[in-house]
């Protein structure tokens, strides 16, 4: 009898206890804790969008048709933040920056342009096609989808300073670009991010 006993009290003992997923389960509704548990989500995907649009990614519109038929008028673009943090900036990029001219009076505006100029260099402007420092070879541009108004001249020169850039519009005869701003190059520091996307209306990778 007694070792049937402690047989019995062994398998009591080895009975498993109710499960924590159980008792839970059986605890009544709380909106209260259902209220602070997507308080904690939107906190949480708040801080992560705040670190993506500050850090890492630009998202800017292009109001204008300044940059047609590349990115037509209001359409939505996506920049990286990071790509001119860790490479320099290339001809052809389509950049989002500060407007120099806006950054002159205090205030801050984004542009969103080509990259047509490096610093050091020149452009010169002649018959409509742009040339890099004197080259004989006029720049290979063929997202452009019309010639360009010299607007009477027959010939525009720049050089740009060391560390700015020189931005143009694809659309040329429709861009409130560098041949008409007072302050005429970009540092590098105002330059924002890379645009790599357009999502809307017409998603495309750009170039």
């Amino acid at each position: 009898m007694e070792n049937k006993e402690k047989r019995l009290g062994s398998i009591r003992h080895e009975e498993p206890p109710k499960s924590r997923k159980r008792d839970e389960e059986n605890q009544p509704f709380s909106w209260k804790r259902e209220i602070l548990s997507w308080v904690q989500i939107l906190v949480i995907a708040g801080v992560i969008a705040f670190v993506l649009n500050t850090f890492i990614i630009a998202n800017s519109t292009v109001p204008t048709g300044s940059m047609e038929n590349t990115i037509m008028a209001h359409s939505r673009v996506l920049g990286s933040r990071l790509t001119y943090k860790f490479s320099e900036p290339e001809r052809g990029d389509i950049a989002i920056f500060i407007y120099p001219d806006d950054k002159a009076e205090g205030k801050k505006t984004y542009y969103v342009k080509r990259i047509i100029g490096l610093p050091g260099e020149t452009v010169d402007i002649v018959d409509g096609k742009i040339y890099i420092d004197g080259s004989d070879t006029p720049l290979d541009e063929p997202y452009l989808h019309e010639p360009m108004d010299m607007y009477g001249k027959d010939h525009l020169h720049y050089e740009v300073p060391e560390g700015h850039y020189f931005m143009l519009g694809d659309n040329r005869n429709n861009s409130n670009d560098a041949r008409f701003w007072e302050h005429k190059y970009v540092p590098k520091e105002d330059l924002v991010a890379k645009v790599y996307l357009e999502y809307f209306p017409n998603p495309q990778i750009l170039h």
